[in-house]
């Protein structure tokens, strides 16, 4: 028997925070990630990048997956996460890579 869909982080807060919902989903994703002036590619690189050096694990799964459906290569993601370590801190790298260890293998077994 198959597994019920699970609800995306979005929508278990839909009608909690529904402002909150409606502003990423039409501010946030249709409006600032829809520009043209960054490839959706760099515009993940760049959340992603943000995201470790400020320890935002919990938003960190969503984009990790997110920049590699964009274009972004497992290695690049690996990279950045390493390269950040000497300007965010080891810890935030640290954390950063388990995050993406489990993201990036839970891919694999789709």
């Amino acid at each position: 028997m198959s597994k019920p869909p699970v609800p995306s982080p979005r929508d278990r807060l839909r009608s909690f925070a529904p402002k909150l919902i409606d502003l990423t989903d039409n501010v946030l994703f249709g409006d600032v990630w829809e520009r043209s002036g960054l490839s959706k590619r760099d515009r993940s690189l760049i959340t992603c990048a943000a995201l470790v050096a400020l320890g935002r694990t919990e938003q960190q799964r969503g984009h990790f997956a997110r920049a590699i459906t964009n274009g972004v290569k497992k290695d690049e993601l690996i990279e950045l996460i390493t390269h950040l370590a000497f300007y965010s801190g080891w810890p935030t790298a640290m954390s950063a890579a388990n995050v993406a260890k489990e993201v990036l293998e839970e891919g694999d077994k789709k």
